[in-house]
């Protein structure tokens, strides 16, 4: 019996950057609270119109159920560099996407530290 042996091979990468943002929507009351009762829904139209306008396609945009930190919301994660953000206003949205997601620089003042 012969054994086969895997080839190594670069994987393309589809993204430059790969954002996934929380549009869990629960009650406004729930105990768990979500990123769609703390105001996420018009961050990520105003991501999702600058990502689509770029047209590029060297950023990924993709909506995510609840990412688990539903408090701390709302909450975006940029990959490759695993990058949580919290922004709460358009002009977050603005500096993320121009000076990360475009640029490669952190934003750090809006960077969440998560822990488990």
């Amino acid at each position: 019996m012969s054994e086969t042996s895997e080839e190594e091979f670069e994987l393309p990468q589809l993204y430059k950057r790969h954002v996934f943002a929380c549009f869990t929507q629960r009650p406004p009351n729930h105990p768990r609270g979500s990123c769609g009762a703390l105001g996420a829904q018009p961050l990520w139209e105003r991501l999702g119109k600058r990502v689509e306008a770029d047209g590029g396609g060297e950023i990924g945009f993709t909506s995510a159920g609840c990412m688990g930190f539903c408090s701390a919301g709302p909450l975006m994660v940029v990959y490759p560099e695993g990058v949580w953000y919290r922004p709460t206003t358009p002009e977050d949205i603005d500096e993320i996407y121009d000076s990360h997601l475009k640029g490669g620089k952190r934003v750090d003042r809006l960077v969440m530290i998560l822990s488990r």
